[in-house]
């Protein structure tokens, strides 16, 4: 997508929260104040290197009230339907608020995704083993003998999530409870060959012949029959929160901390029961007041309780709140430059940090605008294991044995590192378009099995700062 492009689109947007919000100038003279609604109606046009390039639409509805609480909205609305190349389709409905039961926040969001070629490795980070070699020579247009192979890491997937999640004040409107349900539904299989092979020449079709890793770990028992397909999960959610950021959009300053329990009893309508916990922490520090330069970093840790999970929720970093459950880890949202759920395990350990620099801030149209550079580092790792052992029929366990033996047998994962940088732009604290690119640690290490093990990099273009 060509940068003129991108730039015409947010000049419209600019436009058209002019016309809709009312502003006041802030008491320093250095920012302006926004009041009432501010409506932003945008093309989504971004790309993801793991979903390819983003078309579709979205709507932004902001509720500042009266501006007391700017930059932080009295309640907010989220649209989206969203198609990309690769395959994946995406639509979303979410809505925020802050008033309307007392001295409670109320977040209620629906998501639906239909992914024709999502991206699955296999479980435990490096114990998985990855061909890239395979993969370069499928994607090597100028010789015909090799066919395309990335579908050997593919599934197909749709996944619908529905939550609402309550938020109160404990203590000083600082230390807060959280309580939500979650409901969701997934249904998984082998990838669609005929929609796969459409319109490919005939030595780059993937052949009939050529199981996929999903198949594979099927036929091995990695994934028993019971969850192969998917299933239902309902869930409940509670934790603590603790929360001190000067603003929700784009903090400078503070700290943001929470712990959850998410119980899915067989009683409340899971298909395959299963208890988790998740701990997060993340810190704001100010180096350059007026959030001129500020490092930000996030600590957050997924477990499980008891030896086991279906797999198909191992993906999921667990969000309450405002926002929803992302997959991870590896994409935007979770570490940047790693190849979308990579990271498989029943525990796993992630942290990103930033530098975030804004260069510039002014106003125009009584919009506040500011570009911003970051550099970052992400990591992650299994730290406790997906059961890999073979379950299957003595007909496969020579295939898994060659499987198994091409990572040395690895009985541990290690730290999947990245690093990147990102230009952005922010309007009003709270609308944030950003450009990132990220390449993975790995692709320069010594050891000849990890080098290559994590992917090439990945370049986005997607909205919001990571945490």
């Amino acid at each position: 997508m060509k940068v003129s492009r991108l730039l015409a689109i947010i000049l419209c947007l600019m436009v058209a929260t002019n016309l809709y919000a009312q502003t006041t100038d802030s008491a320093e003279g250095k920012d302006i104040i926004k009041k009432g609604y501010n409506f932003g109606p945008l093309p989504a046009v971004a790309f993801d290197a793991d979903k390819g390039f983003q078309l579709g639409a979205l709507l932004n509805i902001y509720d500042f009230g009266d501006g007391s609480a700017y930059p932080n909205t009295r309640q907010q609305w989220y649209f989206e339907a969203s198609f990309f190349t690769k395959g994946s389709q995406l639509y979303t409905i979410s809505y925020d608020n802050r008033f309307l039961i007392p001295g409670v926040r109320l977040s209620s969001t629906f998501t639906l995704t239909n992914d024709k070629a999502m991206d699955f490795y296999g479980f435990n980070g490096y114990m998985s083993y990855y061909n890239h070699e395979m993969v370069a020579l499928g994607k090597d247009k100028e010789n015909h003998s090799n066919y395309i192979y990335t579908p050997k890491y593919r599934i197909n997937r749709v996944a619908m999530l529905f939550k609402t999640d309550l938020t109160g004040n404990i203590w000083d409107n600082k230390f807060f409870w959280e309580a939500g349900y979650h409901l969701s539904y997934f249904k998984q299989g082998a990838i669609n060959r005929e929609k796969i092979n459409k319109n490919k020449d005939e030595d780059k079709m993937f052949p009939d012949e050529e199981l996929t890793l999903f198949e594979q770990y099927r036929n091995w028992g990695i994934i028993s029959d019971e969850e192969a397909e998917g299933g239902w999960n309902s869930t409940l959610r509670a934790g603590l929160l603790y929360d001190t950021r000067d603003k929700e959009g784009a903090p400078s300053r503070g700290i943001w901390a929470e712990a959850h329990a998410t119980v899915a009893p067989k009683w409340l309508g899971t298909t395959i029961p299963y208890y988790k916990y998740s701990a997060t922490f993340r810190q704001y520090l100010p180096i350059v007041k007026n959030d001129i330069l500020t490092f930000a970093y996030r600590l957050n840790y997924e477990g499980t309780i008891g030896n086991d999970a279906p797999y198909y929720v191992l993906p999921y970093i667990t969000v309450m709140g405002a926002s929803y459950d992302r997959d991870g880890m590896g994409g935007y949202r979770t570490i940047r430059g790693l190849m979308r759920n990579r990271v498989q395990g029943l525990d796993m350990a992630s942290y990103n940090a930033e530098l975030r620099w804004r260069f510039v801030n002014f106003t125009l149209w009584k919009q506040n605008i500011a570009f911003g550079l970051n550099a970052f580092s992400d990591g992650t790792m299994v730290t406790r294991n997906f059961d890999m052992s073979f379950k299957g029929e003595e007909k496969y366990r020579e295939e898994y044995n060659e499987y198994m033996a091409m990572t040395g047998n690895r009985t541990a994962d290690r730290p999947h590192i990245t690093v990147g940088g990102g230009l952005r732009f922010i309007m009003n604290q709270n609308f944030i378009v950003a450009f990132e690119y990220g390449l993975p640690v790995s692709k320069f290490s010594k050891d000849e099995f990890i080098k290559n093990q994590d992917g090439n990099g990945a370049f986005y273009i997607n909205t919001g700062f990571l945490f």
